[in-house]
């Protein structure tokens, strides 16, 4: 497995039609997800290469995605299409994730038992040899990429801080704003 962006066939294969749509808009695809309910959901999270995308972004993709779709129809059911961002607590789905946000909690999930274990919860160390580095309990050890069926940030004070700081620092929110969070971010912290 080269990442964890589509899990299932039908996953993969929406995947093979629809990114080459979404890069040659000048987006990366994060994940894609048919989620079965009383109606189908299809799931897709992009981002720009910066780690952002805004609602018409989403808008955007979502319009060209759906013609694409339609055309090639790999899906048979009924299903509603969501595009969105992968978020604060983001899935991490690509052995480059795993180095960006090297410093902050996740949890990962691995295929099979690996100690006696398949979830792992601690602070990313980042990549080495093909393998995701996380530091745990018992030290740091390092797990296959291969080997991880899923893998998702923590959302913590100390994520939302960097988030925000990094949109801060691109202009997308105004000193003000990212005070004001600041703030209340603080205040929780002194709560605890």
């Amino acid at each position: 497995m080269s990442d964890l962006i589509a899990k299932a066939a039908i996953d993969r294969r929406v995947q093979e039609i629809i990114e080459p749509v979404i890069a040659d808009m000048g987006f990366e695809l994060v994940r894609v997800r048919l989620m079965s309910g009383k109606t189908s959901t299809l799931q897709i999270m992009a981002q720009k290469p910066d780690g952002t995308i805004e609602v018409d972004d989403c808008g955007e993709i979502s319009t060209a995605v759906s013609a694409v779709l339609d055309v090639e129809d790999p899906i048979l059911d009924a299903y509603t299409l969501e595009v969105s961002s992968p978020g604060i607590d983001r899935p991490l789905t690509r052995l480059k994730d795993f180095e960006r946000w090297k410093g902050f909690e996740a949890k990962i999930e691995t295929e099979e038992l690996i100690d006696g274990r398949r979830r792992f919860k601690g602070e990313l160390a980042g990549v080495e040899d093909g393998e995701v580095l996380i530091e745990i309990e018992e030290g740091t050890i390092g797990l296959k990429f291969e080997w991880l069926s899923d893998a998702k940030l923590v959302l913590t004070d100390e994520l939302i801080r960097d988030v925000l700081r990094s949109r801060k620092d691109a202009g997308q929110i105004d000193e003000t704003q990212f005070d004001d969070v600041e703030t209340i971010i603080d205040g929780d912290e002194e709560n605890d």
